[in-house]
């Protein structure tokens, strides 16, 4: 039987922290705010509870509720993709990434199985403009699409550098 080795099991560890730091907070939500109540927190800055049966930005919310399944069957499709990634070694600022993005995947679609929607709850606005609601998973995926970009920028920046040796060889042309 082959073993992941332990520097890869903590990337699961870190994917698995973050789906149980958002299912906490939503949980909390639930308890503390009634569906649709708004607490205003600072001038730009609301805790609502409102639940989304899209995606992102509400996509697909009125979709008749088919959506559900499909995005229950895309999200653990692409997170057992992400998990099996993980099991490689990678540049360490990838791993951080694509666990990042597996906890925030693994926490919304807990959302969509026991409650059919995804509860969001983070409102940011400016004056009378409202960035669509989101929650912890939300962040996490987009803090982890944030690491594989720079991820990205930094390999491509390492391909483009000489290398050191090559420079300072007396065969180096």
């Amino acid at each position: 039987m082959n073993f992941m080795p332990i520097s890869n099991c903590r990337w699961h560890g870190l994917a698995l922290v973050a789906a149980m730091l958002d299912q906490a907070s939503k949980s909390l939500i639930t308890k503390i705010l009634a569906l649709g109540e708004q607490v205003p927190v600072t001038t730009y800055f609301n805790l609502v509870y409102v639940l989304n049966p899209g995606a992102a930005f509400s996509f697909l919310a009125d979709a008749g509720g088919w959506q559900r399944y499909f995005f229950i069957v895309l999200t653990l499709l692409v997170s057992a993709c992400l998990a099996h990634m993980l099991r490689t070694q990678r540049p360490r600022c990838e791993s951080l990434g694509l666990s990042l993005i597996l906890g925030g995947a693994v926490g919304n679609v807990l959302d969509r199985i026991t409650r059919g929607k995804v509860v969001d709850f983070l409102d940011f606005y400016w004056n009378e403009m409202h960035w669509p609601a989101f929650n912890l998973a939300d962040v996490f995926i987009s803090m982890g699409v944030w690491a594989l970009i720079w991820a990205s920028f930094r390999e491509k920046q390492s391909k483009t550098t000489p290398d050191r040796e090559a420079q300072t060889s007396p065969h180096g042309s």
